[in-house]
């Protein structure tokens, strides 16, 4: 026999087996049987236990209903799906067993808690489906209502994922994982059962399975319209792309499952074409470090933190968007320009804007959170602030005649105020609510008067109960008499024990204590009721208006989220501006040929790693006949890579609208830009850095077109000498001479074999990093000059890199060797390197050599029995020897 409770929890729990149930009593949220293992281990928190029948105790662990949110996020960051069961009645009125249900499934693509989210960057959760060679890819952040679709081919899936990084990818649950995900099936990465979020695949997302039936087309089609209340999809240019309609259905669906109580509103769905945009592949976002960098990840030293000077929220994420979706439209990229122009030249205007947007909050998040049923009032206050900011904004965009000057016309459009909503939220919400919704403070006065009365009958009655003090220790002289209030009795009045015979007989005794008694009197409990009563109907019809004052904000979504999306764009072009003119950027010149010219270009964050004045700029010049491929050879570590990838940066930056770190720049519009940097293995799939360096470039020349740039960093360094110098001068002759391509390239390596190439191919351009010496040391210049190097100082490097004396000395001998013989035709002239090696290196023994009578006497040597006087007197005959010619 178990109690009533038992099995409402049971029942629940039947409904939700994949998911930690957090079950509500009272103040608690509370987890039983395994489910309160789970907790007690991942949130570190007492396993206890409780009794729930008659012989029957289960496992029990708790958290406080206040603070949910930050266990919450500990739960889903560790990849557990969360079922909140919360008590639909008050215990106070119910009659019986208080009625609980599940109103929310939290899963890391459906989080609106601002502890699990990053401010600046969206959280997507993403459906794929795929059928005759075609897929269907839906996203959607709640926090925002942001809703895309789209139907690509499959090699565009995986970049596109990498571009909007989801936290979670619903897809049809099947025997064997989609090709995409890059396992095989049966593998970890997928949850036993469906509906359960998978720890992440190997390509970093949690994937959770779904009912195959859940993407069927029909059902697809009527959650779409049933969600937007519509009767047809056309005007979201969607009726004749089905898979864009079966990922985006699947979505509305699973909100529909994880939000029971109110599910979030989303814009209206957003259909678009990958072909508007540049497609960046992982490993050019990894190798341009666009978001994180170096081997740590850090995002500190990004692309996007060197440009990030937003002031909001809304403008982060819309940078990182632009940053990770370059355009390809000439039109749409000079219009952002002239808006970041109009900035870069107007100081007054850009530093008036962003003093307005520091103090406007994430607008987009707090009507998601409105939209959703989760805002606080604090929201509210600050929606309302943010409103107001509104006109301020557009006026600071305004020229001499009072209208916006003609670059940014089209923005001061968007700042256009919702002044209806602004006036519910001043005419509802106190100026500064306090506590939370139902305790009487958040609404303001005079919005309801029957709100109000309540509030005044509540203070009335507080008072006199308040004064009932003073005039009972008038009225019987007792001095220590006080009126006090517990749960359990209410209202009293307590009488100490040296006073009992002073008590009044219409003294009603209550309750007995050690030191007194507890007494109650008719007139009390009458303003008892009248506090308690209205206490009640005030909690109860403040939550009511708050929540209605929340939908009426919800009919204002579309003018609120039109503002939200002007103020991004405007906090986005002034920070680009601000950005420009701190650290001297220029405008760049787009046009849709082929020529890539640029005059002292720099890397934007090497730049502003280094320190001001330290960085040594470089010029560029690539086009479709003279210079299509760039030859760069010289030594490691002088700056071939940050030379090649900068470039890289500064096209990207261009094709996002941005203001570019070079004195100027002319820049052809690129359809991709492909890069191949560095050395890295991979060995979940038991990958060779080789294999990894050959396959990425292998895709670089399948996929190039005429309008492409390449970046390729030291090709064939993964193999032996003459392996990888035959597949280095192979691609570039393939990069040359292949009609499909025809390319834009940068091409750095160490082979300076190489350079014999430009005398036979007449689009290739042989430079250098140009190099001194100073004293017996090499120096690098980093400067980029015509021509090519003959050496590539690897020793050197060593040498600066620590290595031992004599492991450096060694290397010295042992290079003059190899020079001499290595390949055919090489000059056998002592290189700079081997000139300033260390005087130590001639005792060094040559390699290879037959052995000395010296070397002999060495070996002979039985040191371990030696004593300190006998190893000297050898040391002496040794020297004496070697003097000798040995």
């Amino acid at each position: 026999m178990v109690t009533p409770v038992r099995r409402q929890y049971l029942k629940i729990k039947h409904s939700y087996p994949d998911a930690l149930l957090l079950f509500r009593l009272g103040d608690f949220y509370e987890t039983f049987d395994d489910d309160a293992h789970l907790a007690a281990r991942e949130l570190e928190i007492t396993l206890t236990s409780r009794n729930l029948g008659k012989n029957l105790k289960v496992p029990m662990a708790g958290i406080p209903a206040h603070a949910l949110e930050s266990h919450l996020a500990r739960l889903i960051k560790k990849g557990h799906k969360v079922a909140i069961c919360e008590q639909l009645t008050d215990p106070a009125l119910s009659r019986g067993l208080v009625e609980r249900d599940v109103v929310r499934v939290v899963t890391p693509g459906t989080v609106l808690e601002t502890a699990l989210l990053e401010q600046k960057a969206n959280n997507y959760l993403a459906a794929v489906v795929e059928e005759d060679a075609a897929v269907g890819l839906a996203y959607v952040d709640i926090t925002t209502g942001e809703f895309a679709a789209t139907e690509l081919p499959p090699e565009k899936l995986l970049p596109e994922l990498e571009r909007i990084a989801p936290a979670e990818i619903l897809i049809p649950a099947a025997d064997t994982p989609p090709a995409w995900a890059g396992i095989d099936g049966g593998g970890s990465g997928y949850p036993s059962r469906p509906d359960t979020p998978a720890a992440a695949d190997p390509s970093g997302y949690p994937l959770t399975r779904l009912n195959p039936a859940t993407f069927d087309l029909d059902l697809a089609r009527e959650a779409l319209l049933a969600h937007y209340a519509i009767r047809s999809l056309e005007s979201f240019g969607c009726v004749d792309r089905p898979l864009t309609i079966r990922a985006a259905g699947a979505i509305v669906d699973y909100l529909g499952q994880t939000y029971k109580a109110a599910q979030p509103r989303l814009a209206p769905l957003s259909v678009y074409s990958t072909a508007g945009y540049m497609l960046l592949d992982t490993q050019t976002r990894r190798n341009l470090e666009l978001f994180a960098a170096g081997r740590w990840e850090s995002r500190q030293f990004s692309l996007l933190a060197a440009l990030d000077d937003t002031r909001t929220a809304m403008g982060g994420r819309l940078l990182r968007r632009w940053l990770g979706q370059p355009l390809l439209e000439r039109a749409e990229l000079e219009r952002r320009l002239d808006a970041v122009a109009h900035f870069f030249a107007d100081a007054f205007c850009r530093s008036d804007a962003r003093a307005l947007l520091g103090s406007i909050a994430d607008l987009e998040r707090i009507l998601g959170r409105i939209q959703a049923g989760t805002a606080m009032p604090r929201d509210l206050t600050a929606l309302k602030a943010g409103l107001a900011a509104a006109e301020p904004l557009a006026a600071t965009l305004a020229g001499d005649g009072g209208a916006a000057a003609e670059p940014v016309a089209w923005l001061s459009r968007q700042l256009a105020p919702a002044p209806a909503a602004a006036a519910l939220i001043d005419e509802a919400i106190a100026a500064e609510p306090t506590g939370s919704v139902g305790e009487g403070n958040i609404i303001r006065k005079g919005f309801s008067p029957e709100l109000d009365e309540l509030k005044s009958a509540a203070r009335d009655a507080r008072g006199f109960i308040a004064g009932l003090e003073t005039r009972e220790r008038a009225r019987t002289g007792i001095r220590n008499l006080r009126v006090g209030y517990n749960q359990v009795f209410g209202y009293y009045i307590e009488v100490s024990k040296s006073n009992l015979r002073q008590v009044p007989q219409d003294y009603i005794r209550r309750q007995t204590l050690s030191s007194g008694e507890r007494y109650i009197v008719p007139e009390l409990k009458e303003y008892e009721s009248l506090v308690l009563n209205a206490r009640e109907r005030i909690q109860e019809l403040e939550r009511s208006l708050f929540r209605q004052v929340c939908s009426q904000l919800g009919g204002y979504a579309e003018p609120i989220g039109r503002l939200a999306a002007g103020i991004a764009a405007l906090d986005v072009f002034a920070a680009l501006a601000e950005v420009a003119v701190r650290y001297d950027y220029v405008r760049p010149r787009l046009n849709d040929g082929p020529v890539i010219s640029i005059r002292d270009g720099r890397h934007p964050v090497v730049e502003r790693t280094l320190g001001p004045g330290a960085y040594v700029p470089n010029d560029l010049q690539l086009d479709k006949d003279d210079a299509r491929i760039i030859l760069l050879t010289g030594p490691n570590m002088a700056g071939k890579s940050t030379y090649i990838r900068q470039t890289a940066i500064i096209v990207l930056l261009a094709q996002i609208g941005s203001f570019v770190p070079a004195a100027a720049a002319e820049i052809g519009l690129v359809d991709r830009i492909f890069t191949r940097v560095g050395l890295q293995d991979d060995l979940t799939t038991g990958q060779s850095t080789f294999m990894v360096e050959m396959e990425e470039t292998a895709a670089i020349l399948n996929q190039a077109t005429p309008r492409s740039l390449v970046v390729l960093d030291e090709i064939g360094r993964g193999t032996s000498t003459y392996d990888g110098l035959s597949i280095a001068r192979s691609v570039i002759e393939h990069l040359h001479n292949d009609p499909r391509l025809g390319c834009k390239s940068l091409f750095a390596t160490h082979y300076h074999e190489l350079t014999e190439l430009a005398q036979t191919l007449p689009g290739v351009r042989n430079f250098s990093v140009a190099v001194t010496e100073e004293e017996g040391r090499v120096v690098f210049l980093h400067r980029i000059v015509p021509g090519g190097a003959d050496r590539s100082y690897g020793v050197h490097v060593a040498q600066l890199a620590g290595l031992p004396r004599a492991v450096v000395s060694r290397a010295w001998e042992v290079l003059a060797d190899l020079e001499k013989s290595a390949l055919p035709g090489r000059a056998a002239a002592p290189s700079p390197s081997r000139r300033a090696a260390p005087a130590a290196a001639d005792l060094q023994m040559p390699l290879f050599q037959p052995e000395q009578p010296l070397t002999a006497a060495v070996l002979a040597l039985d040191i371990p029995n030696l004593t300190p006087l006998e190893a000297i007197n050898k040391l002496y005959e040794l020297q004496e020897q070697a003097r000798q010619g040995g």
